[in-house]
């Protein structure tokens, strides 16, 4: 019997060593992605004149139609520093693109109304973007 409860207790201790190795090479996963991928730096250039802060404001919007879209991706953009100021659906869910329209600079759709920056329309393409990788 001494043989046989060692073989469990052999076992339990391979688990265990097993889902501690498992942890630590997560961890150490995690380490090497947030050391050498670029975050988005929220801050305004000092190139912009007359802009209301020095935070970049955005508006997320759901151009797919899947739920939950636009709050994920709002908690991903608040968790890198900017400043969400509105969430909703976009005005079709036939966005097959997701993109991002400059409302100072780039593509300039300027609407002196709006107290933002850019607005960020999620499309069909969704899967493909870091916030919605990995969530099978």
């Amino acid at each position: 019997m001494d043989s046989w409860h060692e073989r469990i207790k052999n076992g339990l201790l391979n688990a265990g060593l097993l889902v501690v190795g498992l942890g630590v090479m997560v961890l150490l996963y995690g380490l090497v992605t947030r050391t050498l991928t670029p975050s988005p730096d929220p801050q305004r250039s000092d190139e912009t004149t007359k802009l209301v802060g020095s935070i970049i404001q955005v508006e997320v919007r759901n151009g797919a139609g899947v739920d939950q879209l636009a709050a994920q991706t709002t908690h991903y953009l608040r968790e890198r520093g900017f400043d969400v100021v509105d969430v909703g659906n976009y005005s079709s869910f036939q966005q097959e693109r997701s993109v991002v329209i400059d409302r100072v600079r780039v593509r300039q759709d300027i609407r002196r109304q709006y107290y933002l920056d850019a607005s960020v329309i999620i499309g069909h393409d969704y899967k493909q973007l870091r916030p919605f990788q990995n969530q099978e």
